[in-house]
Order: structure tokens, then sequence, then C-alpha cells
């Protein structure tokens, strides 16, 4: 419900393009990792998998459950929460492996939070924690990278500055970009795991920004 949400709502502030490339699979049983630089891209992400026929799992912050009407939600399509520094933590990913199992794919940002930026530009994600490369050593399971560009011109930085994002952005409906990368398979030692699951999503990144012609990714190219 919350895929069909986002891609049925989305399209009121924003303006959101998705593209793939030639050897991205969606299958079944897959990680899906994405950038996170805004309270708004897990409905950008979300719309996107949405119009790829893909409904994930999602690894959130905890403290999203408790949030009425959302919490519910969350809990009944089976979203799992992330519980940071926390004895509870670990659980995580044992639902995580277990949703994996039963073929569902979970969608993971591996950065662990938000950057502390202020302005709306776009940045190359941050180097990536240990939960992505734990969970993909423990499943085996295979990882697609997705890059989002955009989410910040919907809202970021200061909070009075997301509240005016927010409620301005049906009158300018920024442009907004999901990439599908092809999938890897993460093998070595999790630094290693983690490294090359940071570049694959860094690189769909660039193409989605560069779609948006973010200088951010022209740069780097």
């Amino acid at each position: 419900m919350l895929s069909r949400l986002a891609d049925i709502l989305l399209p009121a502030v924003g303006r959101l393009t998705v593209t793939a490339d030639t050897d991205a699979v969606l299958a079944p049983g897959s990680i899906i990792a994405a950038n996170h630089t805004s309270l708004a891209d897990p409905a950008v992400v979300f719309a996107a998998l949405h119009r790829l026929g893909v409904e994930p799992v999602v690894m959130a912050a905890a403290g999203l459950w408790r949030i009425p009407l959302l919490g519910r939600m969350l809990a009944r399509e089976g979203h799992i929460p992330v519980h940071r520094q926390d004895r509870r933590a670990a659980r995580c990913l044992d639902l995580a492996a277990a949703s994996l199992d039963e073929g569902r794919l979970v969608l993971i940002y591996g950065e662990g939070g938000l950057p502390l930026r202020k302005d709306a530009s776009e940045a190359e994600p941050a180097a990536f924690r240990g939960g992505l490369a734990r969970l993909a050593e423990r499943t085996g399971a295979p990882v697609i990278p997705v890059g989002q560009a955009g989410a910040r011109r919907l809202t970021s930085g200061s909070t009075v500055k997301q509240i005016a994002g927010l409620v301005t952005a049906p009158l300018r409906r920024p442009s907004l970009h999901v990439h599908v990368g092809a999938p890897v398979h993460l093998t070595g030692n999790r630094a290693m795991c983690a490294a090359r699951a940071h570049g694959a999503v860094t690189a769909a990144w660039r193409t989605a920004a560069g779609r948006l012609g973010e200088p951010a990714a022209l740069a780097a190219h």
C-alpha cells in the first residue's frame, strides 16, 4: 500500500522519471541498496519501484513505528524497524534475512542516516555502514544498486526549510529521477563488500543526478 500511495501522490509534488541498466534485474530475494539524502526520498524510491512492479520491505528507523497510522501501516506490511545502538539492533537483520528467504525484496539504506548539509544540492553517498555487508554475507543475496536524485529539492535543510519545501512543492513540482543498476554479488571481507556496494550505488546515483543536470554528478564524469 505504501508503494501504491507513493506512486499516486508523488506526481502532485514532483515529476518522477525512472531508468534502469539493460541488465538490471529485480529478482525476488534481492537486497535493494539506495542512497539516502532526504526525508522525502523513501517515497521517491517506493514510487519508482512500484512503477517497475516491485513492492519491497524497507529497513527504516524504529521511530517511524511510533507515528500514528504510519506505524500501523509499516507493521501490517512487514517492514523492518531498525533500533540503532540498542540490544534489539541484531533483530532487524534476522527479520531482513527471513524476508529475503520468503522471496521478498528488502530495501536498505547503507549510509544509515541523512546528510547534515543544509542546502538542496546533490552529493555522492557517504560511506556505508556494516549492516548491508552483514546481510549480504549472511544470505548470499544479490545487491541491486538504486540511485535517486532530486528528493532534496522536495525537502532538505532545517525544520523550517523542510516544511516550506513540502508546502511549495505542488507549485514547483521539481524533477526527480531514480536509476536502477545491475545486481552485484558481494564477495570478500565486510569492508570490501561495503565498498563495492557503495561504489555501485554511487554509480547509480551519478546516472540519476546526471539526468537532472546536477553539477556534482557532471563534475564526476
